[in-house]
């Protein structure tokens, strides 16, 4: 078992979330002061492997889903202070209590400092890994899809007021749409929990790991900062992946459309890129990558965009002007498969590409 007991820690877990929320994956402002909120209060913020749980325990999936533009905002008086809560009760009484831990829906600074500050409220565990291994814009891009498992019944709750339960979808594109509809008409977001999962169907669909990795990556890029080393370097070599340009950020075109965040960034480059152009498409996340216009990284694979200081950068913060490096990093192996690809590959976005996994587009780029 592994616990997040102090503040440096939940820096490091929120920090390591943020790197591997490849731009999206909520505020991570907003992650740490839920862990600040659960630690101050005297919750326990625990860790636990997926078999240290009893066969036939129930998980659950807590999560937001909205736009990160950031001038959204909730375009009606607040009557629900914590959305997430009142979801998580709600679920509560549709499965009998029978909840046992929860899962983080997938990583990024909020989403998955969400999972940690749900578990510790209602003082359950944990479970170390995720439904995605990366953050990504839709509920499409879930684990349980692959394996034909259902997210339903799902309680969604926003801000200004209104709560929903879905006891059961003709489709994942009819619960996209719905969810993403909420959210609109909430102006910014709404909470989702969803998704019960037993631990026998839970260990075909978890990325394992996943939460510990966000811990091990913070720390790791914290102390190389602190030593004077190069915290985008050591970051990396942890992901086995590769910084792939450095530059200035030249342009930065978004909008607020349908509730994601769309846009393009071109990053000039700078160092050994110099004379170099590198543009990536934004949904929410950063999901595909040109170098001079030919591919250098296409979704499912991870595109990072840091600072110098080993921060993951989410698109809400993004700035013409600012110094980024981009790392990429391979996805996990689920979503390279054939069903993985149908839900999370290039042609999903509007891309007619097929794809490619990232280390054979670096090859062929050298």
């Amino acid at each position: 078992m592994l616990s997040v007991t102090t503040l440096e820690e939940a820096r490091d877990f929120v920090r390591g979330a943020t790197i591997l929320g490849t731009g999206g994956g909520g505020d991570p402002g907003e992650g740490l002061a839920l862990l600040e909120e659960a630690l101050s209060s005297g919750k326990r913020i625990s860790l636990v492997d997926l078999k240290e749980l009893e066969k036939g325990s129930l998980l659950v999936v807590p999560y937001y889903v909205g736009t990160i533009a950031p001038e959204a905002k909730t375009r009606k008086p607040v009557k629900i202070e914590k959305p997430i809560e009142v979801a998580f009760q709600e679920m509560e009484h549709i499965l009998g209590g029978e909840i046992s831990a929860v899962v983080a829906s997938e990583l990024g600074g909020f989403n998955a400092s969400l999972a940690l500050y749900m578990g510790a409220y209602m003082d359950l565990p944990i479970v170390d890994g995720d439904l995605l291994g990366r953050a990504a814009p839709e509920l499409h891009q879930c684990a349980v899809h692959i394996f034909d498992i259902p997210m339903y019944p799902s309680v969604i709750v926003s801000e200004t007021g209104n709560k929903v339960v879905v006891y059961q979808y003709s489709d994942i594109d009819d619960y996209e749409s719905i969810a993403r509809y909420l959210s609109v008409l909430s102006g910014r977001f709404v909470a989702v929990v969803d998704t019960p999962l037993k631990v026998e169907d839970a260990d075909k669909v978890l990325i394992r790991g996943s939460m510990s990795l966000c811990l091990k990556l913070g720390k790791a890029s914290r102390l190389a900062k602190e030593k004077g080393s190069n915290p985008v370097a050591e970051v990396t070599r942890i992901l086995n992946g590769w910084k792939i340009f450095e530059g200035i950020v030249r342009s930065y075109e978004y909008k607020d459309e349908k509730g994601f965040l769309v846009g393009e960034a071109v990053v000039e480059g700078a160092n050994k890129w110099k004379g170099r152009k590198l543009k990536t498409w934004i949904m929410n996340e950063h999901l595909m990558a040109w170098i001079d216009e030919k591919p250098a990284v296409m979704a499912p694979d991870l595109i990072i965009f840091m600072s110098d200081d080993g921060d993951g950068i989410t698109n809400s913060d993004l700035k013409v002007g600012m110094k980024v490096n981009v790392v990429a990093a391979r996805a996990p192996e689920i979503w390279r498969t054939e069903k993985g690809l149908r839900f999370f590959g290039p042609k999903r976005f509007g891309f007619n590409y097929e794809y490619v996994p990232v280390e054979e587009l670096l090859g062929e780029s050298t």
